[in-house]
């Protein structure tokens, strides 16, 4: 029998040139969820949007851009 898994999610969030990897705080969340959940600590969040998911590394990766400060 096979059996097939969802992979988990990882959310990154890039400040100052770094990427820092924002844990799933409840898989029951939309990414929009998630994102408006870290909002509360990273403000700059409110304005963001979402990419993917990339599949890397056994996850499901979104990455939160933000669209400040960007033309077009």
């Amino acid at each position: 029998m096979i059996q097939t898994k969802l992979l988990p999610r990882v959310f990154i969030h890039t400040e100052n040139g770094q990427k820092i990897r924002l844990t799933d705080p409840n898989e029951d969340f939309s990414p929009e969820a998630v994102c408006n959940h870290y909002a509360n600590l990273y403000a700059i969040l409110t304005t963001a949007k979402i990419v993917g998911p990339e599949f890397k590394n056994d996850f499901r990766e979104y990455e939160f851009v933000s669209t400040i400060g960007t033309k077009g």
